[in-house]
């Protein structure tokens, strides 16, 4: 059961690793309310501070659900999917972000891509493809999306253009309620 601390390397099937962060993933690990780690169980990387860990060594891997919080999954292909449940965790420190009008908001919540049209705002130089959380304009994170524009072709693209693809969104939490462990 033990793993490196964070054990996805690269990019994710999201665009967010590490990198998107930065030095940031720092302050997931190292809290004041103590230490948290990374952990892989079964296909699943689970976010867990380090006194609940210890006490979850006492259970046989075959028998234990869950540990912690479900931060994604890898595929069978290998590939790494965040779940939506980091959400929380992994939206005060994203480098990249994106912010969606009001009118925007139910259809991404719905599982649909943003458009220029409903783009209110994006962070300065961000790439295309890069890994992004999406938020209300009233700075409510709802998601994960990918850029499938930069910063500066937003600037010049047709409204009714893809600028961000949908990954994940807070909806999942009603729509897969049953697969979100």
């Amino acid at each position: 059961m033990v793993t490196p601390r964070w054990p996805v390397q690269g990019p994710t099937a999201h665009g967010l690793s590490p990198r998107s962060i930065g030095e940031n993933i720092q302050l997931l690990v190292d809290r004041p309310d103590g230490s948290y780690c990374f952990r892989l169980h079964k296909d699943r990387v689970y976010y867990v501070s380090e006194r609940i860990l210890k006490v979850a060594t006492s259970i046989p891997g075959d028998k234990l659900v869950a540990l912690g919080t479900c931060f994604g999954k890898f595929t069978k292909t290998g590939k790494f999917r965040l779940h939506v449940t980091a959400l929380d965790y992994l939206a005060p420190y994203a480098k990249y972000k994106v912010w969606v009008k009001p009118g925007a908001e139910q259809s991404f919540l719905y599982g649909n891509h943003v458009l220029k049209s409903g783009l209110g705002r994006i962070t300065e130089n961000t790439a295309q493809y890069q890994g992004v959380v999406v938020y209300s304009m009233a700075d409510v994170p709802l998601g994960f999306g990918v850029a499938a524009k930069s910063t500066q072709d937003c600037r010049k693209v047709d409204p009714m253009a893809i600028v961000v693809f949908h990954q994940a969104d807070v909806g999942e939490y009603v729509r897969h309620e049953d697969t979100l462990t």
